[in-house]
């Protein structure tokens, strides 16, 4: 899933990578919680030592001896107890503070990947959804590390311990291998099988969504499908967890074989101390205390060695692929994107196909669109244009071909410099339950607080009706789930929407994908008009107008019309009507309708 770094295999390779992240994040506190961990194992571990001697004393009667294992035992207890306290406390507070560096990492990681082709292929998507329920518990490897260091240093003082008594004893924990091996065997098994079955565990939780929350609740209601979609989660959660169980139920088996050997081969020990070496009765009880935490200890360190291998190898592999991902998307930008367009936006030879399809949704697209011209884009549903904006907005990358920005391929632009020129809203938009005044300023993060700069935004998309009927204004908090929230309609979101598209003033590229679909014609008109009209006067701004309404794009200075992933007519609303084909038809086919 990553490349090796720094000659380590792949997976220990991305478990350092997490580790330095944490250490740039959080580096005093890293190495003091890590010191502390094994701190706290040295007391615990020489406890069979002092068994030894205290039983060593009592048989002889010595009572010099007695006296140094009761005071080791109550130094060994106390230390423990204080050790383990503070080094909880301070491992705590190392997460707590970690836990809130990683999740942004994560969340920056994804937003900052220059395309959203990620979030839409099916196979990315299962490695995200897996990665998303991971990351809060990701935190938690960090003292998982700590307490693994901590457990294998238990081990060895208590395997020096045995071989104090007779060498062959080492094979204990060589008999605890098989314990190892399965249990770091079974996490990725039944990690694998948790990700093949990915797909239906998200359809079961999307059917579950449906079913319990509100935006659907109307229809799941008046189609009464509620049933369906309860039957339909049980359904595909059992095509995800059959397979799962299978393989738990396998690895448990195998895992409870491997301690059957362990336990044999600890039985045999004390027969061997006590019968074959003829030991001292201390020595048979530094076996049996020796023995038995070891047995301990070895449960403990690979329980946490099949934690790490099931969540911080499987996590931090996953998080190192979507670095990998985002760092390859941007190995090329080295070219910035420019201040103002002297020539405009030229399309070569591109197509398109989304990610996981072979279908071209746009094919062999050779276009001009010039600087400070207002293009309108049309087409029967399907025809691409949306996926045209997306290319645009670098939101994907040509399947084919280049879109270059005044002579330079925009893939050399970084998506982040190339975006910061753009504005724009959508149809399909987001609804931003902040207060008025942010859920349209976010549309220039700069000016987020800039009432003045928000309000002329709301001007410029005649939304000055919507926050008029606020009760607070552009202070009113907006969504009926929040304190004092409020609901809009979705038309009043739309206008909002459009504001917020509207907060740059002075962008290269202004993008309106249908952004109005919700007002009527009339005011689209209106809309548009008087923004078509600004938008020339900007000199080099390119504005790239979607709609369906061809009383809208009639005032375009260049038409594009898609057909059939093609580009099919270029031209003024007056060129292409006098030269008949599918814009005229479109036209009058849409003109009769309002006759």
């Amino acid at each position: 899933m990553t490349s090796s770094r720094d000659g380590l295999p792949p997976a220990l390779a991305s478990m350092w990578r997490l580790l330095k992240l944490g250490y740039r994040h959080e580096p005093g506190m890293l190495v003091a919680a890590f010191a502390l961990s094994l701190l706290a194992a040295l007391p615990d571990a020489l406890l069979a030592l002092w068994l030894m001697l205290l039983g060593e004393g009592l048989l002889r009667g010595d009572r010099r001896l007695v006296v140094l294992a009761a005071v080791g035992l109550g130094l060994s207890a106390t230390a423990t107890w204080f050790l383990r306290t503070v080094s909880t406390r301070v491992q705590r507070r190392f997460r707590d503070k970690v836990t809130v560096a990683l999740e942004s990492h994560v969340a920056r990681l994804q937003a900052s990947v220059a395309t959203i082709a990620h979030q839409e292929r099916p196979d990315y998507l299962d490695r995200l959804s897996v990665l998303r329920h991971q990351i809060f518990v990701l935190d938690h490897m960090y003292m998982s590390v700590f307490s693994t260091c901590g457990w294998i240093l238990r081990l060895g003082v208590t395997v020096g311990l045995l071989m104090s008594i007779h060498p062959a004893l080492v094979a204990l924990a060589v008999f605890a291998l098989p314990t190892v091996l399965t249990s770091t065997w079974r996490p990725g098994v039944e990690r694998t099988a948790e990700e093949k079955g990915a797909q239906a565990n998200r359809l079961a939780q999307h059917l579950f969504m449906t079913a319990t929350t509100a935006p659907p609740g109307k229809e799941v209601r008046v189609t009464g499908i509620g049933e369906r979609l309860v039957e339909e989660r049980r359904r595909a959660w059992e095509r995800w967890y059959g397979p799962v169980a299978a393989t738990r139920w396998a690895s448990a088996g195998w895992h409870t074989l491997a301690w059957a050997i362990f336990g044999g081969a600890y039985v045999g020990a004390i027969v061997f101390v006590s019968s074959g070496l003829h030991a001292s009765p201390g020595d048979v009880l530094l076996v049996l205390a020796a023995g038995a935490r070891l047995s301990a200890y070895i449960g403990a360190t690979v329980g946490e060695i099949g934690f790490l291998r099931g969540i911080w190898l499987d996590g931090s592999q996953r998080l190192a692929w979507l670095e990998d991902y985002a760092a390859s998307l941007v190995a090329e930008a080295d070219r910035p994107a420019p201040s103002r367009l002297a020539e405009g936006i030229r399309l070569e030879g591109v197509s398109f196909a989304y990610p996981g399809t072979d279908r071209m949704v746009l094919d062999g697209i050779d276009l001009a669109l010039p600087a400070g011209a207002v293009v309108a884009i049309v087409g029967e549903n399907g025809a691409g244009k949306t996926t045209l904006v997306k290319l645009l907005c670098k939101l994907y990358e040509p399947t084919a071909g280049r879109i270059l920005i005044d002579g330079v391929p925009l893939a050399r632009m970084s998506a982040d410099d190339w975006r910061s020129h753009l504005a724009g809203a959508f149809q399909d938009f987001f609804r931003f339950e902040f207060r008025a005044r942010h859920s349209v300023g976010v549309g220039d993060v700069t000016r987020l607080d800039d009432e003045a700069a928000v309000a002329a935004a709301v001007d410029r998309a005649g939304a000055e009706d919507v926050v008029a009927r606020l009760p607070a204004g552009l202070e009113t908090q907006l969504g009926p789930t929040w304190p004092g929230g409020v609901e809009v309609s979705f038309g009043q979101w739309q206008k909002l929407a459009l504001a917020r598209g509207f907060m740059r003033t002075e962008p290269l590229l202004l993008v309106l994908d249908e952004p109005t679909a919700a007002l009527d014609a009339e005011t689209e008109h209106a809309l548009f008009e008087r923004y078509a009209a600004t938008a020339r006067g900007g000199g080099n701004r390119i504005t790239i107008l979607v709609s369906h309404r061809f009383s809208t794009v009639r005032m375009a200075d260049l038409i594009v019309v898609l057909d059939g992933s093609r580009v099919a007519q270029v031209g003024t609303h007056e060129d292409l009507m006098g030269k008949g084909g599918p814009y005229a038809e479109l036209y009058g086919i849409q003109a009769a309708a309002y006759r």
